[in-house]
């Protein structure tokens, strides 16, 4: 395969450290391409060297075997200037900045161009300006970065790190200590960045269903250092996916391609009525009670879902609740 302009390529690499007694080899073999104008999201337990292959990737740690190349250029080949105008780096701890503002943090982006004096010009500006626009912080330009909340805070690192100019940016957990909504939104963002920019965007993540909903390439790094790859659906389909967190009290939905917490019913109850949103949650909900939703069966407990009850008939009486949880108390209490 022939890289291109802003592929990451994996041929055969070994990661891990080396100390004075010896190399610890995290994992070996790996052979893998982050694609340019894409969006790749890295997932696996714990300890598996999520953030290891990222480091060796950007040049950060030096591979234990094999290689990478960056851009079509060996990363042994590169030097500190050239890797630091090739790969932008943004990781999951917060800046300890305590007067800097925001306009001040993302120009620092541009510090692998402006020399020795680190002097912005105009034109290093209007780049960093062009970055806060395209993460929609222009607003936040005057604000100190420690007054950010941690969305703000994180979208304000992506903004360096596209003012770096980078063919390739690294994000390690980008999504860490955000609120749901700023995680989506932080995951659209990275997509459309890389799609629209050409950028080869590669971050870990632990947020498993916004990867699975957002990246265009997952890959699967498992504790004994082996790594599948591919299109979540595709990971899907083979059954690589659901076999990755089997055991672990989760399970693949093969309709949704999401993940869900397994459950185990310990009982059984009958559940009539048209199928739609109030029968699903119904369903749902006695599931997580332990209750798995059955065919209704001629003197069995069964709850009937209408348009604006669910009658209970359970322990020789029925009872109508009007919330889910009413019928839960009235199966609960028969």
């Amino acid at each position: 395969m022939t890289d291109k302009a802003n592929d990451i390529r994996l041929s055969g690499l070994s990661i891990g450290y080396s100390g004075r007694r010896g190399a610890k080899t995290v994992a070996r073999g790996l052979t893998a391409t982050v694609r340019g104008g894409e969006l790749t999201c890295l997932v696996g337990p714990n300890g598996a060297g999520k953030s290891t292959l990222l480091r060796t990737i950007a040049g950060a740690q030096p591979p234990l075997g094999g290689s990478v190349s960056l851009c079509g250029r060996p990363l042994a080949d590169y030097t500190p200037r050239l890797l630091a105008r090739t790969v932008a780096i943004v990781l999951t701890e917060k800046p300890d900045v305590a007067n800097m503002t925001v306009a001040e943090m993302v120009a620092l982006g541009r510090s692998p161009y402006t020399g020795f004096w680190g002097t912005c010009s105009a034109g290093d500006r209007r780049v960093a300006q062009q970055a806060m626009a395209t993460v929609g912080i222009g607003g936040l330009a005057g604000r100190r970065v420690a007054t950010l909340s941690d969305g703000e805070r994180q979208k304000t690192m992506i903004a360096k790190a596209l003012a770096q100019q980078t063919p390739v940016v690294v994000l390690d957990e980008p999504t860490a200590f955000l609120d749901f909504p700023s995680k989506a939104e932080v995951m659209r963002l990275l997509h459309r960045v890389s799609h629209e920019t050409g950028r080869a965007v590669f971050l870990s993540t632990h947020d498993l269903d916004l990867a699975l909903q957002t990246a265009d390439t997952l890959w699967l790094l498992d504790s004994g250092g082996t790594l599948a790859t591919g299109t979540p659906e595709d990971l899907a389909l083979d059954g690589r996916l659901g076999a990755f967190f089997a055991g672990e009290g989760v399970e693949f939905d093969g309709a949704t391609g999401l993940f869900s917490v397994s459950h185990s019913p310990t009982r059984s109850v009958g559940v009539a009525g048209a199928d739609g949103l109030r029968r699903r949650m119904l369903c749902k909900a006695l599931l997580r009670s332990g209750i798995a939703a059955a065919q209704p069966q001629p003197g069995s407990d069964i709850v009937e879902v209408t348009d604006t009850a669910f009658v209970v008939t359970a322990g020789g009486r029925t009872t109508s609740a009007t919330t889910v949880a009413g019928a839960l108390r009235a199966l609960a209490g028969a």
